[in-house]
């Protein structure tokens, strides 16, 4: 079948718009990659460009300076990212399936409790006082992990990506006699894995990015997560570059700037990784999701 001339172009205009469009949206990390590579004194004087005249790995030796405790900050990330995204999944999901069945007598009204906390919070003093005083989580890894454990916004897309599984599917297994946890875990869970990559990704982004639990609750260095070390790192390396930089020479200026890319590389380097297992996944969720009430 031959293709129309207007719908030739339409498709080309299109390729080349979503090209530049990604470019652009590439281009601020390219400038974050090459000005971790850049010297601080080029920096400070010429600005940040794409190809630096004055190679330096000085911010990556200052990040690296305890690898030790780098690769433990990396362990802990990761077990935290893990632990929680499995555990949210799990949750999300049961509470989800639970709410989505039109048999569940009491779901509007737990909808409603649920959507509720959407609009009103109790505020940072009694979450720190629930996680500290009452169950005693000062300086445990849980600690990390139960805030972000289940959300209400996860809860409600889950919600609706399930309303999008057939009923027919689900009677025709109790006619059968399942259970409905034996439903949930052999039908719809496995139906509803472009929900469980939207949700994962958007748990595991929370958990590897967090870094304000770790500052309220974590008071051991062997369990600080990534983002919390690097934080404390650009931290020091803020105060002393106000303390003493203006005593050293200019050719001896602590690597502040560079030292920000390097750690933003640091960071986002390995959850970038995941996001193309689970793009198309990501995309056919969210839109379901999305259109699905």
């Amino acid at each position: 079948m031959k293709t129309e001339r207007s719908t030739i172009v339409f498709n080309v205009a299109g390729y080349i718009m979503l090209t530049l469009t990604s470019l652009l949206c590439l281009l601020p990390f390219l400038f974050i990659l090459t000005g971790s590579f850049t010297s601080e004194l080029e920096i400070l004087s010429d600005g940040f460009k794409l190809i630096p005249d004055n190679f330096s790995l000085m911010a990556y030796k200052a990040v690296f300076s305890e690898p030790g405790q780098i690769l433990k900050a990396y362990q802990v990330t990761i077990l935290i990212t893990v632990c929680g995204t499995l555990a949210g999944l799990f949750l999300t999901s049961m509470a989800g399936y639970v709410l989505a069945r039109p048999d569940f007598l009491y779901r509007n009204k737990l909808a409603f409790f649920i959507y509720f906390t959407t609009l009103f919070s109790g505020g940072l003093i009694p979450w720190y006082i629930l996680i500290v005083s009452y169950l005693e989580l000062k300086d445990s890894y849980l600690a990390l992990v139960l805030p972000g454990l289940v959300g209400a916004w996860n809860i409600i897309l889950m919600k609706n990506f399930m309303k999008s599984i057939p009923d027919s599917i689900v009677e025709s297994a109790k006619i059968d006699g399942a259970g409905d946890f034996l439903i949930y875990r052999k039908l719809v869970l496995p139906l509803s894995t472009p929900g469980l990559a939207t949700i994962g990704l958007f748990m595991a982004l929370a958990y590897w990015n967090d870094w304000f639990s770790a500052n309220l609750f974590i008071t051991s260095g062997d369990k600080y997560p990534l983002q919390f070390l690097l934080y404390k790192i650009l931290s020091s390396a803020a105060v002393l570059k106000t303390n003493i930089a203006g005593n050293l020479s200019a050719d001896m200026k602590p690597p502040a700037e560079t030292l920000k890319m390097a750690a933003a590389v640091v960071v986002t380097g390995p959850i970038i990784f995941l996001y193309p297992f689970v793009q198309r996944f990501f995309v056919k969720g969210l839109t379901i999701g999305a259109v699905k009430g």
